[in-house]
């Protein structure tokens, strides 16, 4: 038996923390409708999440609500608190969350699954929505995984948000307001854009196992449907950005600014590429704005974007936040779209390290995925970086791809080294050699994404696949390559495909510390039926729940177009890229 531990001051810890912060929000209760804000990761993760921090300032706006932050305590004082049966508390004020009136989860990656039902736990709070009632906090969840695919979590959740919070967290306080009960509350989000109520559906299944309907239940008033929430346009609201700055974040007291939403390219796997569409560029004057009105507390700016140079006037912001003084460091940069402008600013801002996804090595591959550059693209890209005085570059790369040869891994590796020979062709000169880091992951079949009804591969050829490149990458001089555990992406993706009968899977592996294995035998759960089943014959998918807006047809002719290895070109690449078609015919 483990000896009792320490106990643990949760109000003396809460408020060290705030000692430490700029920015925060604290208001008294009276007469508010007071928000617990959840971010199911330890502090240190949560304050680098964006979306988190945008959607406590959207919270905290509203005059009649309150909203605190709780967070997943690190490893032994969540230990501690679990032997003394302790209840978590918010930071702000220190209030139990079995208090509030909302408790709503910002849910980024499916590896926190499990951390939304410990923070259940802890909070005093059935983990089951079929178990609580109106005494308990209404149980929300949202954030980026749950509108690609929310059916995991559904069991646990009273509302599931799907969409963008600058739409959601607005309707939520106006329905809120005008409610009469929770009952009644429940039944007006469900005829409001964005907001899916797991227990006001049934599901039918087919003898083989696959979903036949979600049918809406009598008097609810819930769509056949939910339309996921977004923004048309990005012109009357403020770019999400750091309004509480710590320095303890896996960012530092970094600034970080949303500059664009969505991406135009449409790589066939690539699930933000699609569910953040259309690509909506935020003022330029607004993000300057807010940056100068940062500086006081941060000389760092981190801009966020999966597609940065889609800002109409991204030249212009990257001159003005280093003339403030900045040090900027953005995103992972498409290569189309680097010039020899944007990579000098960078470098004149103290920036030493570039982050590109060349996906794969070989150009049959990247037409596969739709990932419109081509080596000799990248190479050109790689001698302007380099000569620009940037020292290291990151790469992100994919294993597991359709179609994909041991060919296509050997062209991984002999395209890292060219990178490399043109790194050493510069670092000659100043003296100073940098280095190559190449991440590489398994490619898991994403909802929402052409690539939605694959299996992934199985995990002994992604193993197998894995000891090959390791082999062909060990030992290249000034390159070093971190190759992610082909069993972490076979839980990841059962969390991604999964339906609502994965969750005793999921309440398994909170209960065992996180042993999927283990958890997946408990619980009976058929994992291979999720992840290495071909579902392009199923009727219905487990998060066609959410209509995002892409059409099934578009997503089927994508994937076809890939078999034969053909791009879809964004209209800014179609004519600079005319002398390629005649491949792609």
């Amino acid at each position: 038996m483990s000896p009792p531990m320490p106990p643990i001051d949760q109000r003396s810890a809460a408020r060290l923390t705030l000692s430490k912060e700029v920015g925060y929000v604290q208001k008294p209760h009276v007469d508010k409708m007071r928000v617990g804000l959840a971010f199911p990761n330890t502090y240190f993760v949560g304050m680098s999440n964006l979306g988190f921090q945008t959607v406590y300032r959207l919270f905290n706006d509203h005059p009649d609500t309150v909203c605190e932050r709780v967070f997943l305590p690190p490893k032994q004082e969540l230990a501690a608190l679990v032997q003394q049966n302790a209840r978590l508390v918010t930071i702000e004020s220190q209030t139990p969350l079995n208090d509030l009136d909302v408790l709503a989860f910002s849910v980024s990656f499916e590896w926190d699954y499990t951390n939304v039902l410990t923070m259940l736990r802890l909070a005093g709070l059935p983990l089951r929505a079929a178990d609580r009632n109106h005494r308990h906090p209404l149980v929300v969840i949202g954030g980026a995984v749950t509108f690609v695919n929310p059916e995991p979590l559904a069991l646990f959740a009273d509302v599931i948000a799907a969409g963008e919070g600058e739409v959601l967290v607005p309707s939520l306080l106006e329905a809120v307001s005008e409610a009469t009960s929770r009952d009644d509350l429940l039944k007006k989000l469900a005829t409001r854009r964005g907001f899916y109520i797991p227990s006001f559906y049934d599901v039918h299944y087919r003898d083989d196992g696959t979903i036949d309907a979600y049918v809406p239940k009598a008097g609810t008033g819930a769509p056949p449907v939910v339309k996921k929430a977004a923004l048309k346009t990005t012109d009357a609201v403020d770019p999400p950005c750091t309004s509480i700055f710590t320095p303890d974040t896996e960012f530092g007291s970094r600034f970080l600014i949303e500059v664009v939403r969505g991406c135009a390219n449409l790589c066939r796997f690539c699930w933000a590429g699609y569910n953040y569409l259309p690509v909506r560029a935020f003022p330029a004057d607004r993000i300057l704005e807010l940056a100068q009105a940062a500086r006081a507390h941060s000389n760092r700016v981190g801009l966020v974007s999966i597609a940065l140079c889609d800002h109409p006037e991204i030249e212009r912001i990257l001159t003005s936040l280093a003339a403030m003084g900045y040090s900027i460091s953005p995103a992972s940069l498409r290569l189309d779209d680097l010039t020899p402008e944007i990579v000098g600013l960078l470098r004149q801002s103290g920036e030493r390290t570039l982050t590109i996804a060349p996906e794969t090595g070989s150009d049959r591959l990247r037409r596969v995925i739709n990932k419109t550059v081509t080596n000799d693209e990248i190479l050109e890209k790689a001698e302007l970086i380099f000569s620009s005085g940037i020292e290291n570059l990151k790469l992100y790369y994919m294993i597991g791809l359709p179609t994909e040869t041991d060919e296509d891994l050997e062209a991984m590796r002999d395209q890292t080294i060219q990178l490399r020979d043109i790194m050493m062709k510069y670092a000659r000169g100043r003296g100073q050699v940098g280095r190559i880091v190449g991440s590489v992951n398994p490619l898991v079949p994403k909802p929402g994404t052409s690539y939605q009804w694959l299996p992934m591969t199985d995990t002994r050829e992604i193993e197998r696949k894995m000891k090959r490149l390791h082999a062909l990458v060990d030992n290249i001089e000034h390159v070093y390559f971190n190759i992610k555990s082909e069993r972490h992406s076979y839980y990841q993706a059962l969390m991604s495909l999964g339906d609502r009968r994965v969750a005793p899977a999921i309440e398994a592996a909170e209960r065992n510390g996180g042993q999927w294995r283990a958890a997946v035998q408990e619980s009976g759960v058929d994992a291979e039926f999720y992840i290495y089943r071909d579902r392009s014959n199923d009727k219905m998918l487990p998060w066609d729940i959410i209509d995002g807006g892409m059409k099934d047809a578009f997503f089927r002719n994508e994937f076809a177009k890939g078999q034969r290895a053909e791009w879809t070109l964004p209209p800014k690449r179609q004519q600079e890229n005319a002398k390629l078609l005649p491949i792609l015919s």
